[in-house]
C-alpha cells in the first residue's frame, strides 16, 4: 500500500528520469475478454489524454466500453482536483457505484487521476468509501493491469505514489477523435502558485525527448491526423529540465516541419512565454494562431498573493506583443474571482484588464481552496454572494466581448477542420484556425478535411456559415 504525502510532493529534490518503453505482461492480455468497463473522465485536457491511454491499456486486456453503468464489471473514474466542484460529481458517482455493487457483487470500482494523489480523499474514500477496490494515481495508472490482477486478493488496494515515477513512452491509446490528437510534451509543473493543487497531483516538472514527440506527431500524420495539440500544465516550460538551448520555440518550430496541417499547444504561464516563441509562432501557419494566456486576475496585489511571477503590466505587454506580431492572433484565458483578500477594487482591475484585451474566450471560476496548497491556509473573507455577484459581472462582461469578436467575422471567409456532423441536414461542425467553433451548410464534405466557410451569423459561443467554394 502507498498513501500520498504533500510534504514528500513538495520536495524541491531532483532525480534522474528513465525513459522506459511500455510492454504489457502477456499473461495480461485478453484476461477480462468479454467484460465490460464505464470509464467517466472528469477535468482537463491532460486527463482526457490519460483516459485514452487508460482504453489502450484495458483493451489490450479484453475489455469493450459501455457508456451504461449497470451493464459494466470495471467503473473506473478519472478525476480532476482543481475544483471543489469536480470532486462533489465523482464523489456522487461513486454513490451510484456502490447502490450497483450491492446487486452486482463482482462489480469492480476504482478511482484513478488527480483526485487519488490528495492525502485528504484517499483517507476519506478509506474511512467511508470501502467498497471502492482500488485507488491508482497519476504517476502509474500504466499498472492497472497489475492492480486489477489484485482486486480478488486485497479488499482494499491503494498504490499511490507521492514521487513521480519513470517517463513511459509507447503507452497504447485509444483516441477520441480520427483527426485531431493531444501529444503530452511536459508533466507536471514547477511553479506552484499558491492556489494550485497541480504539483502536488501532477508533480514536478519532466518533459519529454524531442525525438519522441516528432516520432509521435510523425506517426499520427501517417495515420491521417490534422491537428495536434502539445499538452503540459506549463507548457512552455518544455525543455528546461532537459536541455540547455532547446526550448518549446525550438519543438514548434521542428514539428512545424513535418507539415501537419494544425499544431496547438496548452497550456502556458506568461512567465515563461519568449519573444522566440512569438517569432516561432508567426513565422509558420500551420502553427494555429490561437493561444490560451490565463491571467487569473487583473490585480497586482492578488497575483502577488497568488505567486504568480509577473504583474498585470508585464501581462499586458506580453498579450500586446502576441496581437501585433502574430497574424489574426485570438487570446483566451482562465479567471479567478474571489481569491482571498481580494477587495472590490482588486475585482475592478480585473474588469478593466478584461475591458483592455477583450479575450475571444476565457474560463472564469470562483476561487475553490484545495486543502495542502498555500492559499488554502488565508481566511476565506469573501461571502459566497459577493463572490457570486463578481462572478456574474465578470461573466457580462467576456460574454460581450465574445460576441463583438464573432461579429467581426461575420461576412468573411475561415479556414475550419471538419469534425463532424450535427442533427440538422446537411450541416457539419468544426473549429476554425482561431479555434471558432462553426456550424456550417454543405453538401458531402468529407471528415477530417479543412474547408473554407463564408461566416452568416455570430452568436456568442459560435458562429454559422455554409460552404465555400
Amino acid at each position: 500500500m502507498h498513501l500520498p504525502d504533500f510534504k514528500v510532493a513538495r520536495s524541491s529534490d531532483k532525480k534522474d528520469y528513465k525513459k522506459i518503453n511500455y510492454q504489457i505482461d502477456s499473461k495480461y492480455l485478453n484476461k477480462y475478454k468479454g467484460k465490460k468497463c464505464f470509464l467517466k473522465t472528469y477535468g482537463c485536457q491532460m486527463n482526457e489524454h490519460d483516459s485514452e491511454n487508460i482504453k489502450g491499456i484495458l483493451e489490450l486486456l479484453g475489455y469493450t466500453f459501455t457508456n451504461e453503468m449497470q451493464e459494466a464489471d470495471l467503473v473506473l473514474l478519472n478525476t480532476c482536483s482543481i475544483r471543489e466542484n469536480a470532486h462533489n460529481k465523482a464523489f456522487g458517482l461513486l454513490g451510484r457505484a456502490k447502490h450497483l455493487k450491492e446487486t452486482k457483487k463482482e462489480l469492480v470500482i476504482g478511482l484513478c487521476g488527480c483526485m487519488a494523489q490528495e492525502e485528504i480523499i484517499v483517507k476519506t474514500i478509506m474511512e467511508k468509501y470501502s467498497f471502492v477496490n482500488f485507488i491508482i494515481g497519476t504517476h502509474n495508472f500504466y499498472e492497472l493491469p497489475e492492480i486489477l490482477s489484485k482486486t480478488d486478493k486485497e479488499k482494499q488496494q491503494i498504490e499511490v505514489y507521492s514521487r513521480e515515477k519513470d517517463l513511459i513512452e509507447q503507452l497504447p491509446v485509444d483516441r477520441n477523435s480520427k483527426y485531431k490528437a493531444y501529444v503530452n510534451i511536459i508533466f507536471g509543473c514547477d511553479k506552484f502558485c499558491t492556489y494550485c493543487i497541480v504539483p502536488y497531483t501532477r508533480g514536478r516538472q519532466r518533459s519529454r525527448e524531442k525525438e519522441d514527440i516528432i516520432k509521435e506527431v510523425e506517426d499520427l500524420i501517417k495515420q491521417g491526423y490534422m491537428e495536434v495539440t502539445l499538452l503540459g500544465q506549463n507548457v512552455n516550460a518544455y525543455g528546461k529540465d532537459l536541455y540547455d538551448n532547446y526550448s518549446l520555440a525550438e519543438l514548434l518550430e521542428d514539428i512545424a516541419k513535418t507539415n501537419i496541417p494544425r499544431i496547438r499547444f496548452m497550456t502556458s504561464h506568461p512567465w515563461d512565454f519568449n519573444d522566440k516563441m512569438i517569432e516561432v509562432i508567426a513565422k509558420y501557419p500551420n502553427i494555429m494562431p490561437s493561444i490560451h494566456l490565463p491571467v487569473q486576475s487583473g490585480s497586482n496585489r492578488i497575483l502577488k498573493l497568488m505567486g504568480r511571477r509577473y504583474t498585470k503590466e508585464e501581462y499586458l505587454t506580453l498579450f500586446h506583443k502576441m496581437k501585433e506580431l502574430i497574424p489574426n492572433c485570438t487570446i483566451s484565458t482562465d479567471i479567478i474571482v474571489g481569491f482571498p483578500n481580494e477587495t472590490k477594487e482588486d475585482f475592478n482591475e480585473t474588469l478593466k484588464l478584461v475591458e483592455e484585451c477583450k479575450y475571444d474566450n476565457a474560463f472564469t471560476f470562483i476561487y475553490s481552496p484545495r486543502v495542502g496548497t498555500p492559499a488554502s491556509k488565508l481566511e476565506d473573507n469573501i461571502s459566497k454572494e459577493e463572490k457570486e455577484e463578481r462572478l456574474y459581472k465578470l461573466n457580462e462582461l467576456v460574454n460581450k466581448y465574445f460576441k463583438e469578436n464573432n461579429d467581426k467575422l461575420v461576412g468573411k471567409i475561415v479556414p475550419v477542420l471538419v469534425e463532424g456532423i450535427s442533427d440538422k441536414k446537411n450541416e457539419y461542425f468544426g473549429y476554425s484556425d482561431t479555434n471558432k467553433l462553426i456550424n456550417f451548410k454543405g453538401d458531402n464534405v468529407k471528415l477530417g478535411s479543412i474547408v473554407n466557410v463564408l461566416i452568416k451569423e455570430a452568436k456568442t459561443w459560435s458562429l454559422d456559415g455554409e460552404i465555400y467554394n
